[in-house]
């Protein structure tokens, strides 16, 4: 729907993080793997995972289209800001100490750690390193490598929003050659997970001495060497800037590993860059890659057809996931002064109108996202909870008065409810607000005109946001839609300049630190943050440090629902749509897969890891 994907972003690349049952509290945990609150699917010995065919063929070649709004790359480095990386590197090439599954939630399964060991008191994590573990260079993973990797990863040259979720890492020891341990500020059932999730690569990467200046190269300065990394992956044939082709390593060390095992089957995987969507989808149709996921629901209902999917070699399926929803949404921007009161923000979201977009523009093919934790347990419905009124009422001055009653719900224009209705409301809230309209222009007191700027970097968001846009007009709101090339639409992110975008947030069973870069108040200063919002409250830092804390899982869930509630009656976003179903095209002659589906399978990844050449 032309919306840019905050998975891109660094507190978004803990994939490891999901729900599972209760650790009991003082116990120690030494095993083959780690779960947030317990049971691990998988016993120590299992053979491989259920989703995997350990029987399926090894070769052939996968032809991918890039999952980046990205047209080009410049760089092999997926840590450092500048510059764009290929797509797929980091999954294909970086491997980490534990690796998820995908189905199940809140576990992580010894990858180059043959174990992992939690304190009784949860202040630190120990990780033991398999042996036969290797860099695609042959050299042997240490744990020296893991120390710089971390190091690296919380040093000046990186995204920041690593620092962000390692805040509560106090360190990293070296125990001996194969053994780290990850010290812990403070008791955080997630942390083993976020570590052991970190990507480990080689300390020879880059580090070679400049012949003119005589200096090592700084990790931002790390460009285009080849990683040396431990994944399954190298890097093959590249026309740099478009096309890319990872290469299987016939040495890889961890093909016979249980959390390997009938993964990663194809000899080469090649990705491909296409200029706009149109492109992409005349390239599929003329049989130029295998694969693609379909995110337009006008594509999927009325372009995805032609001679190869007459003929049976393409095929159209829906995947039911169990992912939770994410909140893709209009992010308003806070820091701006029309839209800094609540209430206006309010006015704003009940101009649009969804049920109409979804019959006439989506052909029913969506949901409307409700508040952050949609198809979790963490979602918040009806009254607060006793236990999250205690956590909320220290804070009632300083918190929306709605946030002490029912949960907010998305403004709806069918049954008893109408645009019509919705946007008397909004007038009436606007005006209590101070703002009224003069000659068809809402204005304030002084004068000033409400105007906005919708900043996209694609046509494909504009045809979707103008229906809200006039709707807008209505209210005297003006709201100009401005697409810029998708370059300077990083950079004013980045820079937090805009009033209003689209950001399609990825959704989690288990919010914990992560979630203070996108609502911390120190995020809301940092420049390339995602606290794009612009939200600084006292109130949202103490739900949030209490979410990270937690020791129960009733803790946890009422720290959750408690962010959820303040976040949705802020009025920091207006919530757009979200599927229920993963919406794909392949090539059903040249590949295959094991059905079902993992419920928790996320995109491409599982394409990746799991289907084979036939």
């Amino acid at each position: 729907m032309g919306t840019t994907s905050v998975f891109s972003c660094a507190w978004a690349r803990r994939a490891l993080i999901w729900a599972a049952m209760a650790l009991p509290m003082g116990s120690a945990w030494a095993a083959h793997g780690y779960g947030i609150w317990g049971e691990l699917k998988y016993p120590d010995g299992f053979q491989q995972f259920d989703y995997v065919d350990p029987a399926a063929p090894k070769g052939g070649e996968l032809r991918m289209v890039s999952n980046l709004r990205l047209s080009t790359f410049d760089k092999y480095n997926p840590f450092t800001l500048r510059g764009s990386y290929p797509a797929f590197i980091s999954s294909l090439m970086f491997e980490s100490l534990l690796t998820g599954s995908l189905d199940e939630n809140g576990t992580g399964y010894g990858l180059l750690a043959e174990d992992v060991s939690v304190a009784p008191d949860r202040l630190s994590a120990t990780f033991r390193l398999r042996r036969e573990a290797r860099f695609n260079d042959g050299s042997p993973v240490l744990a020296a490598d893991v120390k710089h990797s971390y190091d690296t990863l919380i040093g000046p040259h990186v995204n920041p929003g690593y620092k962000t979720i390692l805040v509560d890492v106090a360190g990293l020891d070296v125990i001996d050659e194969r053994t780290v341990r990850y010290r812990f500020k403070k008791p955080n059932r997630e942390l083993p997970l976020t570590v052991g999730g970190l990507p480990v690569f080689s300390r020879a990467w880059g580090n070679q001495v400049d012949p003119k200046t005589g200096q090592r190269k700084t990790f931002d300065e790390v460009v285009v060497d080849a990683p040396i990394a431990s994944g399954p992956y190298i890097i093959g044939p590249v026309k740099f800037g478009r096309d890319i082709t990872y290469v299987r390593d016939a040495n890889y060390w961890a093909k016979d590993l249980p959390a390997r095992k009938g993964q990663f089957n194809f000899d080469r995987i090649t990705v491909k860059i296409y200029k706009d969507n149109t492109a992409k989808l005349e390239a599929l149709k003329a049989g130029e890659f295998d694969f693609m996921r379909i995110f337009s629901a006008g594509d999927w209902a009325r372009r995805i057809t032609g001679k190869r999917f007459d003929t049976g070699e393409l095929k159209k399926e829906e995947l039911k996931h169990r992912l939770p929803t994410g909140f893709q949404s209009y992010v308003l921007n806070t820091r701006k002064p029309l839209l800094q009161d609540v209430h206006v923000r309010q006015a704003l979201g009940l101009a649009l109108d969804y049920e109409w977009m979804n019959r006439q523009m989506f052909y029913g093919g969506y949901q409307r996202v409700q508040g952050l934790f949609g198809s979790t347990d963490c979602a918040a419905s009806g009254l607060p909870s006793e236990a999250e009124l205690a956590l909320l009422k220290p804070w009632e001055k300083s918190l929306p008065t709605a946030v002490f009653g029912p949960m907010a719900v998305a403004p709806r224009t069918d049954g008893d409810s109408s645009l019509r209705g919705n946007l008397k409301q909004a007038q009436a809230i606007l005006k209590a607000a101070g703002w009224s309209v003069r000659d068809g222009v809402l204005t304030n007191a002084e004068g000033t005109p409400f105007e906005l700027e919708y900043l996209a970097s694609d046509e494909g968001g504009v045809r979707s946001t103008m229906p809200w846009v006039r709707n807008l007009e209505k209210l005297g709101v003006k709201m100009t839609v401005r697409v810029v090339d998708f370059a300077l639409y990083q950079e004013k992110l980045r820079t937090f300049d805009f009033d209003v975008i689209t950001l399609a947030f990825g959704g989690t069973h288990t919010p914990g630190a992560e979630y203070a870069e996108l609502f911390g108040s120190e995020a809301a200063k940092t420049p390339d943050s995602g606290n794009y919002f612009g939200v600084a409250n006292a109130a949202i830092d103490d739900v949030l440090k209490k979410l990270a804390q937690a020791d129960t899982r009733p803790d946890f869930l009422t720290a959750c629902r408690a962010l959820e509630r303040v976040v949705a009656h802020s009025h920091l976003m207006v919530p757009q749509w979200s599927g229920n179903s993963h919406r794909i095209v392949f090539n059903q002659r040249r590949l295959g897969y094991k059905s079902p589906m993992p419920v928790f399978a996320e995109g491409e990844d599982w394409v990746l890891s799991s289907w084979w050449t036939k």
